[in-house]
Formats: C-alpha cells, structure tokens, sequence
C-alpha cells in the first residue's frame, strides 16, 4: 500500500515569513503616522523652534512620508545600508563593509524612547525575559496538567470524570484571560493571601529600601498559572481526541493481546503516537502566550513587554509601542517556522523541501 509523503517547502516559509514582517512593518509605520507631534513629545513643553527643528531632522520628520518609511524600513531591517555617522550617532550594533556608506547585518533599530532616550531594542530585551519566563513557565504548568488530564479523559470516556473535564475545559478556553486574572489576583492575592502567600501585583525583581534587589519567584505563580489556564485547556483536549483515536489502532490492541500492564500501554504504547498534533499545538501556543501576556502582565503589575507597551502607551511613547508590535510579529513567525520544522522532522510522512 502506497504511503503518502507531504513536502514541506522551507524556502516558500521563509519567504512568506518575510512578507509577512514587510505587511507588519508597514502597517505599524502607517498607524502611527501623524499621530501627535513627535518631536514636540521628545523635546516637552519647554525648547526653542532650532532645537524642535534640530529633533525634526533627527527622526526624518522632516523628509517626505514615502522617504520616511523607507529610512524606517532601512532602521528596523537586519540587513541594511548606513553611512559612518549613522552608524556612530544611533550605536548600531552588528558587521559593516564599505567606506563611508556601509552595508552589513547588524541588530534591527527601533529607534529611541521618547521619554527615557534608551534605545528601544534595550528597552525590550530587558522586558522580553520578563514575559519569556511567564511564557515558559506557562507553558510547563499547561504541559504537566493538560497532558495527563487529557489521557485520563480519554481512559476514562464517557464516565463522569471524562464529561467534567471536557466541561471545565470548554470554560477555560472561553474566559478571557484578564477577567481570569482579575478574578484570580482578588482571590489568591487578596481575600486569601494570609492562607497562600501571594500578592496581588508584583515582578519577578523586588526592590527592598534595607536588602537592596532581591528575587520574588512567589510573584510569578499567579501570572504564570493564569496565563496557562487557556493552553492547558486546549492541550487537555487535543491529547484526548488524540488518544482516542489512537487507541483504536492495531499496535494498542497488540499490545494488550501480549498482556503488558495497562499503564505502559497508555504511557508507552499509546501517548507517543498521539504526541504529534499535541506538539505542533504547543509550540503555536506559546507564541500565542507572548500576545495573551499583554493583559496578564498588566493585571498583576509584572514587568515584561506587555507591561512596557501599555505604559508606553499611556506616556504617549511610540517608539516602544510600535517595536514591541514588531518583536511580537517576529517571534510569531518564528515561532510557526519552529512548529512547521519540528513536525516534519518528527512526522516520517513529511520530508524537508
């Protein structure tokens, strides 16, 4: 019996991955466009018309619409062109070639704060561990609980164990996840901090005025465990479909034929065949959770890029606002680049094009 074999073209991925970046860039660069006076944020309420000009030439406000976007595409690029003093006055960091107009790979510039005048990829690789910790840790806690949830649902079909677990997790996939963390920071950190512990706000570092910065990792138990409640849902799901499908198949029923204990045919025999769509389901996640991130970090006051981009927001700082857009994007292609790799590698039915 012919076996079906599925290509999977990587250079037809990466080049919609580009396309995709280019689309994002483009239409952040067009939604901030004309919105307030840049230069009038950076300089404040006090300066004179040669310095607002002076700040007008620095951020290419005073070139045509069309040369201003692509001097940003140039900025945000990997790959792109500066002559000596660009490269000195904005502190690019990365490998040039050439005289006075260089051409290299260097780190993306996002341009700078107007509030603190702090680079903006600084601002946000600070911020982007905050939120990659509550991501991962997340997802570790969806993995570990929705896994052997969903097996146990599907050992146990159509009891009342399977229909309670389905029940809850349909309401854990369709709460939002502010509203979940509203409820659980009132709750866990509020009404019962006494029994647990927890407060209702806090990062990850804690500035004690006697110790000095010190770790808080209790801060991080009701960010992580509400931002996985949505993943945990869906991955419960998916491995219960998954493992009753597989279930039913030959090698299974084989290997209760021979008399193998019934959890290593579960664990053993069963999980890893059913493993496959919960994985790509996991690695998709996760870049989902870099965007879910947003409302839970702001409810419960932990530092990561959500956090930065709302307060840049109120403080009217688009330079953050429009790079933390554009961080996002990028780890969501990469991510689903990641997710494409990885199950051709692991499914034999898809080969590398």
């Amino acid at each position: 019996m012919p076996t079906f074999v599925q290509t999977y073209p990587v250079r037809d991925r990466l080049v919609n991955g580009l396309l995709v970046m280019l689309g994002v860039v483009t239409a952040v660069f067009g939604l901030f466009q004309g919105i307030g006076d840049p230069a009038r944020l950076v300089m404040g309420q006090t300066g004179d018309a040669a310095t607002l000009q002076h700040i007008r030439k620095e951020l290419y406000l005073d070139q045509p619409v069309i040369r201003q976007y692509l001097l940003y595409l140039n900025d945000v690029s990997p790959l792109a062109v500066h002559s000596r003093d660009e490269i000195a006055s904005k502190g690019l960091r990365g490998v040039f070639f050439g005289g006075d107009i260089r051409v290299g790979l260097k780190v993306p510039y996002l341009r700078r704060s107007y509030q603190s005048r702090k680079p903006v990829w600084d601002i946000l690789a600070e911020a982007l561990t905050g939120t990659a910790l509550l991501a991962v840790t997340a997802m570790l806690v969806a993995i570990g609980l929705g896994v052997p949830f969903g097996v146990w649902a599907a050992v146990h079909r159509h009891t009342w164990k399977d229909r309670a677990l389905v029940g809850v997790s349909v309401t854990g996939i369709s709460a939002p996840s502010f509203f979940l963390g509203m409820v659980i920071a009132y709750l866990f950190g509020f009404l019962w901090s006494d029994l647990t512990g927890l407060h209702m706000t806090g990062s990850l570092q804690e500035v004690d005025p006697f110790s000095g910065t010190r770790l808080n990792l209790g801060n991080l138990i009701l960010p992580a465990f509400t931002l996985g409640i949505r993943p945990l849902a869906v991955i419960t799901q998916l491995t219960r479909s998954a493992m009753l499908d597989v279930l039913g198949q030959d090698h299974v029923r084989t290997a209760r034929a021979k008399g193998l204990p019934e959890r290593r045919v579960i664990w053993r025999h069963a999980l890893p065949n059913a493993w496959n769509p919960v994985m790509t389901s996991i690695t998709g996640w996760f870049a989902e959770l870099l965007a879910g991130a947003f409302f839970v970090e702001y409810v419960f006051g932990w530092k990561g890029i959500g956090k930065v981009t709302v307060d840049a927001l109120e403080k009217l700082d688009y330079p953050v606002v429009m790079g933390s857009i554009l961080v996002t994007a990028a780890v969501f292609v990469i991510v689903n680049i990641v997710t494409d790799l990885l199950q051709a590698r692991s499914d034999p039915r898809i080969r590398l094009r």
